[in-house]
């Protein structure tokens, strides 16, 4: 899941988390529990760390349960002196000696499972492995437990917070920790670490390399270490409701940062925001919810990537589940053996928060509402809380739900047992208003699962709590999640979820406009509903600040006008699992215009596409002596262009159904080809280093560019602009100045930009659009470039060898890549992100795609058609009797051209 950090410890069953909220973990000491009578019991070795409202201790033997001591249930905590028990014979050091009330027992047997408390007085005894460290650890116990005995909750606080900056002011950053010794430092401060219910006090230091948190404690790391270079995105974030928190984003993973930082001052906070600000500013570029809506109005990003950008801004982060990011409920239908995406029945209306989906319940909510003194609110639960995202994750992050709940899962039968059953409950219950979270449109579906084994109890009908039962429509997770997906970018979903965001991050967030949507929660939930620092009594305030946090909190309001539907084609899926986009790439002079979208060739493409697997072949034609390297066709589709490994550049006549020409630049292979404008040249690119330029009209080479230093492997063409990549780890943008007849003088090429890789580029391809180019090198880098800036989006070690071929889909939002190491692979061009990865059992040389629909060439010879929502192949068809190496698609879909290393063409046609 998001939050559960990448580097397990599997060996430390310590964490922060078996402290309670609101506790500091301060110190630790090698230590031994010493036997309760001599002889009895040999003497325990392990962790003993001070905490300031607890002891824990964590024995090195995994089979012994961790012990926890509460400090206000211990009676009397001492040195004791010449204890006999102790393993060290000759010097026989003082112990540690607390008398408690009670002591949690916590993963016996190494099980997460619901604490076990021993009750009634009960004596331990430590001893120290320092021994001269006895005296100073009593001391500060003693110090935490008159802090933890008194009467007022607010001077409890207090006098932990003044333990606390003590001790922080008593350290600072050990410079030391420098990545370099050259590195100068630009300020330095006293912050806390937040993780999801902890947090972790330390000192932050920034140089004018480097961002540092070094934890107090030495936990989990000694320091963790950021470099600047690599931060793509930093966002201030509000923390118990005051401006105190920064999060740093170095992927472009929209869920996980690689830091959240709680600060003491918002002028700390401000200083260190400004600085790297200030030190990204020419290479970062500060996104607004205004500018993400204009992507996804226009189909540059998908719903799912457009709701995680929103709860971003508006302060959601996966590292405070207070203000969790939310996602909507999108289906209604979990009791319907089959699943119609194309039903508008099986949606939920968006247009209402999920309180008012229910007439009658609402009906009986507006009764009380109307009756209820002022502040009124609608609603007495939130959408989203600490309680409602464990709930949801409590599988694979139950340690989370035990900290929450004080050591116990929540009763069986109210766990998260049924989508179904849950989705029941928001839509009946009194009390249950939450909507999602976005591991429900995600692709780990281990939450789902009980794959640690847990004992989260028995239901009333005697079965444990185990899997989370699926809808009837649903053959496993991992389909579960699927259909989820294809829900959330479905078109209704598309057409209706701008109504959702006027809910949740809008305009009838708050105000009359929520009065009227039926979308009022309690005042405490929203941004601003109170001024925490204005209440003098502490005990108030804390117990204020407590309930806020583990209520929920409302987003911060983006949008105070109502926000605009997206624009969507208007197209006609075949079945409720094929999706085909058309959203255009830019609405630039040259693209389509948007009533495009609507005419009969998007419809003759959706019924070629659908109609694939009945692709008949036509004709075939063996006309090489060498494998097929490339395939162009002139616009009428009468002549057929093939290169080859054999050296030459044919000419095949469709009308004639016969070989017409024959041409041979060099001894070496030619790698591909392409057709310019107007059906004048054919461009044909070498093993030789060279680029050849072919006179249709006078049969015979006109120009030869020489410009790279090994095999050129291929070309591409736009508006009077040549791409061209070789093995020589480049792709060259070259600008073509035409030919002046008059002065007798050829074309010429003025070399634009040289886009460099760390291995050999074997293939290219450009976006629908032209503004954008990908590679994939040797090695199974992918790369995209930005054609305006000649500059580099992404760089993507997307596969562990060759990519053979990349291609943009139809809205330029995805790339699809095939390579040696048997996977196709879908990225998100936007963010860089991988979307899918399937496997495909045979390498997979060439392909042609919609979006959702791949028609790919084989190692075997087939021609296989995917269907990339569910990652499976659909259809197979028999083709060419070795690897099929390039593929060749007419813009309206219905005409096929493959090229072998069988040395043959095929000709195939889609049948309606």
């Amino acid at each position: 899941m998001a939050f559960i950090r990448k580097k397990e410890r599997c060996k430390e069953r310590f964490s922060l988390l078996l402290l309670d909220l609101e506790e500091y973990y301060f110190e630790q000491h090698t230590a031994y529990q010493l036997a309760a009578l001599p002889n009895s019991h040999r003497n325990i070795r392990g962790s003993l760390k001070i905490c300031s409202k607890s002891v824990i201790f964590e024995p090195d033997e995994t089979i012994e349960p961790i012990l926890k001591i509460p400090l206000k249930d211990c009676r009397r905590i001492e040195t004791v002196e010449e204890n006999e028990s102790t393993p060290f014979k000759e010097t026989k050091p003082a112990s540690v000696l607390m008398e408690t009330k009670q002591i949690f027992l916590i993963k016996e047997g190494n099980a997460v499972a619901p604490y076990k408390y021993e009750r009634g007085g009960r004596t331990v005894m430590f001893q120290l492995e320092s021994p001269t460290k006895t005296d100073d650890v009593v001391q500060t116990l003693l110090q935490l437990h008159r802090a933890s005995c008194l009467d007022k909750l607010g001077d409890q606080t207090a006098m932990i917070a003044a333990n606390l900056q003590s001790r922080l002011a008593r350290t600072s950053f050990d410079k030391n920790s420098f990545q370099s010794v050259s590195e100068q430092p630009h300020m330095e401060c006293k912050a806390e670490m937040v993780t999801p219910l902890v947090t972790n006090p330390g000192h932050v230091c920034i140089t004018d390399h480097n961002l540092y948190f070094q934890p107090l404690n030495g936990y989990p790391d000694s320091v963790v270490h950021i470099g600047l270079h690599s931060v793509l995105r930093i966002y201030k974030r509000r923390h118990g409701l005051r401006p105190l928190g920064l999060e740093v984003f170095c992927t472009e993973n929209d869920l996980c940062s690689d830091i959240y930082l709680k600060f003491y001052n918002t002028e700390d906070r401000d200083e260190l925001y400004y600085y790297i600000g200030t030190f990204l500013e020419n290479h970062i570029v500060e996104h607004t919810a205004e500018s993400y809506m204009l992507q996804w109005q226009r189909g540059h990003i998908s719903n799912y990537q457009y709701l995680l950008h929103l709860n971003n801004l508006a302060d959601r982060s996966v590292n405070d589940l207070s203000q969790y990011p939310v996602f909507p409920w999108v289906l209604s239908d979990y009791t319907s053996p089959q699943l119609d995406l194309l039903n508008p029945a099986s949606f939920r209306d968006l247009g209402k928060p999920i309180g008012a989906l229910n007439k009658e319940r609402l009906e009986r909510l507006l009764e009380r509402y109307k009756d209820m003194p002022e502040p009124r609110f609608m609603y007495g639960s939130h959408y989203s809380s600490p309680g409602y995202v464990l709930f949801y994750l409590v599988r694979v992050a139950p340690e989370h739900m035990l900290c929450l709940q004080n050591g116990r899962y929540d009763h069986a039968d109210r766990m998260f047992n049924s989508i179904g059953d849950t989705w029941k409950n928001c839509l009946e219950g009194g009390t249950d208003f939450k909507e999602l979270i976005p591991e429900f449109y995600g692709t780990d579906s281990s939450f789902l699962k009980n794959m640690l084994g847990l004992n989260l109890g028995r239901r009333q009908g005697g079965g444990r709590v185990g899997d989370v039962e699926l809808p009837p429509w649903a053959k496993d997770v991992e389909d579960f999640l699927q259909r989820m997906r294809s829900a959330l970018e479905s078109q209704y979903v598309s057409e209706n979820l701008h109504e959702w965001i006027n809910l949740i991050f809008g305009y009838k967030q708050r105000g009359s406009e929520a009065v009227a949507a039926h979308n009022v929660f309690h005042p405490l939930t929203y941004e601003g509903g109170i001024d925490c620092d204005s209440i003098e009594d502490p005990d108030q305030k804390i117990a204020m600040l407590t309930q806020i946090l583990e209520f929920g909190q409302t987003p911060r309001q983006l949008f105070t006008k109502p926000h605009p539907q997206r624009i969507t084609p208007r197209f006609h899926n075949v079945s409720a699992g094929t999706s085909l986009s058309t959203s255009p790439n830019d609405l630039s002079p040259g693209s389509p215009s948007m009533e495009s979208f609507e005419d009969l060739t998007e419809e003759s493409k959706t019924l070629a596409w659908s109609n694939m697997n009945k692709l008949a072949l036509q004709s075939s034609h063996k006309i090489h002596k060498e494998p097929v390297t490339g395939i162009a066709v002139t616009l009428g589709g009468v002549s057929v262009f093939t290169t080859s490994q054999d050296s030459t550049l044919k000419m095949f006549s469709k009308e004639s159904n016969a070989l017409q020409r024959s041409v041979s630049f060099s001894n070496m292979a030619l790698s591909s080809c392409v057709i310019l404008p107007e059906d004048k040249t054919v461009v044909c690119s070498s093993w030789d280093n060279n680029v050849y330029f072919y006179s249709i009209a006078y049969g015979r080479r006109q120009d030869t560019l020489m410009g790279h230093d090994d095999a050129v492997s291929q070309v591409c063409w736009r508006e009077d602009q040549l791409y061209t990549a070789s093995w020589d780890s480049t792709v060259k943008v070259w600008k073509c100045v035409a030919a002046d007849i008059s002065n007798n003088k050829r074309s010429r090429f003025l070399l634009l930009a040289e886009l460099e890789h760390e291995a050999g580029v074997n293939t290219i391809a450009l976006s629908p659009a032209g503004t954008l180019l990908a590679s994939g090198t040797k090695e199974g880098t992918l790369s995209v470039w930005d054609l305006a800036s000649f500059s580099l989006l992404h760089q993507l070690a997307c596969h562990s060898g060759k990519i053979h071929q990349v291609a943009f889909s139809p809205d330029s939002r995805n790339i699809l890549s095939v390579a040696e190491d048997l996977y196709l692979k879908v990225t998100d061009v936007q963010t860089g992100t991988l979307l899918s990865t399937v496997f495909a059992e045979e390498e997979q040389r060439c392909f042609c795609w919609d979006g959702s629909i791949v028609l790919s060439g084989g190692q075997s010879g087939n021609l296989l058609i995917w269907d990339l929502l569910t990652s499976k192949i659909t259809h197979r068809i028999p083709a060419h009797s070795g690897p099929v190496s390039c593929i060749w698609m007419n813009e309206q879909c219905s005409t096929v051209i493959t090229g072998g290393e069988d040395k043959q063409i095929m000709f195939w046609k889609a049948q309606y």
